[in-house]
């Protein structure tokens, strides 16, 4: 049996062969797999999706005067919420768990998997896991949908 940190390893070689894997499928004609992520507020409803994430145990930039304003597409409230011992945990717990799905979702007959990701007012923290989340699946030969639904709502 493999150890936490021998899977994690794991995980991230197959990330890449997942993108070998994509340059064949790119020169095959067939369509990439499709990832859908969405950041949202459940104070205003979660969205349909193929998982969903709750990422309120998350540090929240709303009770910071100079950061409740903003959101989480900006780097000093991203970091707010991701600069963290906590963040960096789920991070490391959640890249490979993300990888796998992905990778599994994708052999199947599956043209797409749906990624939500909540927090209170879908304003900071979640907008800022969203888009860390595209930065690591940046690397991936999967195509990439992002949406952040409640960003502008209050």
């Amino acid at each position: 049996m493999l150890s936490f940190l021998s899977r994690v390893r794991v995980q991230r070689e197959r990330c890449v062969l997942t993108e070998k894997r994509g340059e064949a499928i790119s020169n095959s004609g067939v369509q990439p797999f499709k990832v859908s992520l969405f950041s949202f507020g459940f104070k205003h409803g979660a969205p349909v999706a193929d998982l969903v994430w709750d990422v309120r145990f998350l540090p929240n930039p709303y009770w910071v005067a100079e950061l409740k304003e903003r959101s989480g597409l900006e780097v000093d409230v991203a970091a707010y919420v991701l600069e963290n011992d906590t963040a960096r945990e789920f991070f490391v717990l959640l890249e490979p768990l993300l990888l796998y799905l992905c990778d599994h979702h994708a052999d199947g007959k599956r043209g797409e998997l749906h990624i939500a990701v909540g927090c209170t007012g879908g304003r900071h923290r979640s907008v800022a896991v969203v888009e860390y989340l595209r930065k690591f699946l940046d690397r991936t030969p999967y195509n990439l949908n992002v949406f952040h639904r409640d960003k502008e709502k209050r």
